[in-house]
C-alpha cells in the first residue's frame, strides 16, 4: 500500500465501519462455538418459534433450533463462500486477465470474447443454471460464484496490463531481453494489485449476496448445515412473518450487516489508493 494511504484509510470513517463490520463478522465465525452455546442443528419440537428470551436470544424457529445459534455458525458459511469465491475469481482473472493485456491480439481476443459472453448472461441465472446441473453443495457453491466472478477481474485486469505494458521502463526491460513471464510478474501484476483488492473486497459482499440468494432458493449449501439465506427461506411463509418474524428478521439483518461492510471497506480502499488522491 502507499505511503499516506494507511493514513486516510484511518481517518476514513467508512474504512473504519467497515472495518468494525468485518471484524466482528471474522470473530463471530471464528469463535462460534463459544458465542452459540447450543447445537445449531439440535430439533426442539416441544419449543418451536418461542420468542427472544435469556434462554434463546433471538428465539427459535419453526423446527424448534436457536436461531442466535444458526446465526454465528452462519457466518462461518457466508465468509468462507466470499472469501474462498473470491480467491478463486481473482486468480483466474488476474492470470488471464495479465495474459490477454500482455500478449494481445488473438489471446486478447479469445479471452476477451470469452469473458463477454460470461458476462452476458445475468449472473444469478447463470449461477442457478450451474448449480442446478449438479448436486448442490458447498463446494460447488464455492467453485460456482468463484468461476462465475472470473470475467469483470479478467477484464479489469487486462485494461490495467495494456496501460502498464506501454510505459518506458516496461518497454526497456522488453528490450532488454527479460522473459516474458519475468516481466508479468515483476512490474505488471505490482501495477494492478491495488484495483485487485478493491475488487476483491466488493466482491467478498456480492458472493455473500450470491450465497444467501442460493440457498434461498435450496440450491446452496443443504440442511442441516446453517445458512442465512436457507434461515431466510425456512421462515418465508405467512404466519410465521406474522408471528415469528424473528425467524427471518436476524438473518436479513446480518445479510444486510455484511454487506454493507465489505462494500464501505471497499469504497474506502478505493479513495485511499487512488493515484488522484
Amino acid at each position: 500500500m502507499r505511503p499516506g494511504a494507511w493514513g486516510r484509510l484511518a481517518r476514513d470513517g467508512r474504512a473504519v465501519a467497515g472495518t468494525i463490520v468485518v471484524v466482528a463478522m471474522i470473530g463471530a465465525a471464528v469463535t462460534a462455538p463459544a458465542l452459540a452455546r447450543v447445537d445449531p442443528v439440535h430439533i426442539d419440537l416441544v419449543h418451536r418459534l418461542e420468542p427472544p428470551s435469556a434462554v434463546h436470544w433471538l428465539g427459535t424457529d419453526v423446527q424448534g433450533r436457536d436461531v442466535w445459534a444458526r446465526l454465528i455458525y452462519g457466518a462461518r458459511v457466508s465468509l468462507a463462500v466470499g472469501v474462498v469465491s473470491q480467491l478463486i475469481a481473482v486468480t483466474l482473472g488476474v492470470f488471464l486477465g495479465l495474459i490477454a493485456g500482455y500478449y494481445g491480439r488473438w489471446v486478447d481476443e479469445v479471452i476477451m470474447r470469452l469473458a463477454d459472453v460470461t458476462l452476458a448472461f445475468p449472473t444469478l441465472l447463470l449461477l442457478i443454471a450451474i448449480v442446478a446441473a449438479v448436486q448442490p453443495s458447498l463446494t460447488v457453491v464455492f467453485a460456482t460464484i468463484g468461476v462465475v466472478g472470473w470475467a469483470g477481474m479478467a477484464r479489469l485486469v487486462r485494461g490495467q496490463a495494456l496501460v502498464v505494458r506501454q510505459l518506458e521502463y516496461v518497454q526497456a526491460v522488453r528490450a532488454l531481453g527479460a522473459r516474458d513471464m519475468r516481466v508479468v510478474a515483476r512490474h505488471l501484476l505490482p501495477n494492478v494489485a491495488a484495483p485487485v483488492i478493491i475488487a476483491a473486497t466488493l466482491g467478498v459482499a456480492g458472493a455473500i449476496m450470491a450465497e444467501a440468494a442460493l440457498s434461498f432458493l435450496g440450491l446452496g449449501v443443504q440442511p442441516p448445515t446453517p445458512s442465512w439465506g436457507a434461515m431466510i427461506a425456512d421462515g418465508r411463509d405467512l404466519g410465521q412473518l406474522r408471528h415469528a418474524p424473528w425467524t427471518s428478521l436476524a438473518p436479513g439483518l446480518a445479510i444486510g450487516a455484511a454487506v454493507l461492510g465489505f462494500n464501505l471497506l471497499g469504497d474506502a480502499l478505493r479513495d485511499a489508493l487512488d493515484p488522484r488522491s
